[in-house]
């Protein structure tokens, strides 16, 4: 099975030549790498002159220049149209540093357990984990990380993970022919946060099946572009519009009939995740994330423009 990895940039040659590093110890080597720069010419020259064409072993490393900031989907997407002759796409955040047996253990998982697409143990920092993966719960328009903050080496129960996994981290999923082919392309008016599990949904919708491949690790550093953090004060203004925005702009798209309920939901949620924080500056993004999504405004926050 050939593998295109797709990978996102922006402005952050280092952590890509991190995670390049990471891939040249792959067990599985039937791959190639392309990576999208989305932050203008002159990241994309400082990538250029920090990246090999060929990875160690062989593999081909492609470099794309944007044409502007597309958001991460618009990065995934045209990394997808770029290539030929896949049979697998792993999306894969550039903050992230994979385990030699990683990419091997999906590909396994994507074969053998019919599944449509397949994610791993994503671990933080810290060691612990981040999650097996996710579960949208639909009427809060809510993102649950299964296993978040448990010991890395636990493993999760195979029928309790079955029930609730519904969608699938995008800093590392990999995603059949079959599935992009039934579902599509990732939305890429969501600009940034909610995409992977919008597109996990729609599968979903579609009957598509996922997976879980316990040896499959991936270390991610989380945030290093976008300024994501644990904190409610100190996250940044990006994260935390876009992601109460699209939390509403997801809703609207796939279960449209839910908004009466799930719209004063998502803003009783925000008023007290980042009120019992004290965070006010990010109370008033979040509300102005909130009411950005009600209006169905997408894309690129104005004040980025």
């Amino acid at each position: 099975m050939h593998v295109l990895i797709a990978i996102v940039a922006y402005r952050n040659a280092g952590d890509v030549a991190k995670c390049l590093k990471a891939l040249s110890f792959s067990t599985y080597d039937d791959f190639q790498v392309i990576v999208c720069e989305n932050g203008g010419a002159t990241a994309f020259d400082t990538l250029r002159k920090n990246t090999p064409a060929k990875l160690p072993n062989g593999q081909n490393v492609q470099l794309i220049e944007a044409s502007g900031n597309i958001g991460y989907a618009g990065g995934i997407n045209t990394c997808i149209r770029a290539a030929s002759g896949w049979q697998a796409v792993w999306v894969l955040n550039p903050d992230t540093e994979p385990a030699p047996e990683a990419l091997a253990a999906l590909v396994d998982g994507l074969s053998r357990n019919a599944s449509d697409a397949v994610g791993g143990r994503l671990l933080m920092t810290s060691g612990c984990l981040q999650n097996w993966g996710g579960h949208w719960k639909r009427w809060q328009a809510l993102a649950i990380s299964l296993g978040l903050g448990m010991p890395a080496d636990t493993v999760p129960d195979p029928a309790d993970l079955k029930r609730k996994l519904n969608f699938i981290t995008g800093a590392s999923m990999l995603v059949s022919r079959h599935f992009i082919d039934t579902v599509g392309l990732m939305r890429e008016d969501y600009f940034l946060y909610c995409e992977e599990v919008e597109w996990c949904l729609r599968g979903g919708l579609k009957g598509m099946h996922y997976g879980y491949a316990h040896s499959a690790i991936v270390h991610h550093a989380q945030g290093t572009s976008t300024g994501a953090s644990q904190n409610k004060k100190t996250m940044s203004r990006l994260t935390v519009y876009l992601d109460t925005r699209n939390r509403v702009l997801l809703t609207h798209d796939l279960f449209w009939w839910q908004l009466p309920i799930t719209i004063p939901a998502v803003l009783l949620h925000v008023l007290v995740r980042y009120g019992k924080a004290c965070a006010w500056t990010n109370l008033g993004h979040a509300v102005t994330g909130w009411w950005a999504g009600v209006r169905n405004e997408r894309g690129m926050p104005g004040w980025m423009r």
